[in-house]
This record gives C-alpha cells, structure tokens and sequence, in this order.
C-alpha cells in the first residue's frame, strides 16, 4: 500500500439539518455543500495541504444511519472537550475520555443519528 489506507469517509444521516448542527457545533467548524443529483452531501473542512481523511455527512434514499460498524475517528486537542460538546448539542457520550498508551487518547459518542464516532488526541 502506497498511500494511507482511508481517503474518503461518509457518515449516513436521516435528518442533515439536526446532523450539521450536531457536528458543527461540536467540531466548531461549518460543513460545506457539496453538489450532488442523487445524494445529499455536506463535507468536514478540509485541506490537500495537511494530513487525514477528507469526508462528509450522506444522505441517501435506502441507506440507514446507527449501527457501529465503521469508526471514523476526529482529531482533538483534548477529546473530553469535544465528548462534552457532544452531548451539549443532542448527542450522548459512550465512553468518557480514556488513555490508549502512547498513542494519546480516545472517547466515543453517539451523534444525534444514532452513529457512534472517535474522538483522537495526544492530551
């Protein structure tokens, strides 16, 4: 494998307004449009600049949001206060602020999609 294995990530949604403001408001940055026939796609700021994976929130007829299959980890600088925002904008927090050795910290929430998310950092 040449390149870093994920380079696009989408997470289903039922109601993308309730969705944005979730994200937005625990992310503190403002999803993005992007044009689209068949799906409803609003994308995570991004950069081709910096390291990670680009993605947005889906919306599509015949495709459910929930279940925890799939982990899409955000980066932090301290995940315990993006875990707290979540359940301050409709979410709830499923795994506190915990220590992954020298790899820094995780906490897991449920967004208000049922779909639980990472949350990443160093401290």
């Amino acid at each position: 494998m040449q390149s870093n294995p994920v380079g696009w990530f989408e997470i289903y949604v039922q109601d993308m307004e309730r969705a944005k403001t979730f994200y937005e408001g625990v992310l503190q940055g403002k999803l993005e449009r992007i044009p689209s026939p068949d799906i409803e796609l609003w994308a995570f700021p991004m950069s081709e600049e910096v390291y990670g994976a680009a993605g947005a929130l889906a919306k599509m007829e015949g495709c459910p949001s929930g279940g925890s299959s799939t982990l899409v980890y955000f980066k932090c600088e301290d995940c315990a206060v993006e875990a707290a925002r979540a359940a301050e904008h409709g979410g709830r927090v499923f795994k506190e602020k915990m220590s992954i050795g020298k790899y820094g910290f995780i906490a897991l929430v449920l967004d208000t999609e049922g779909n639980m998310i990472g949350l990443h950092s160093m401290q």
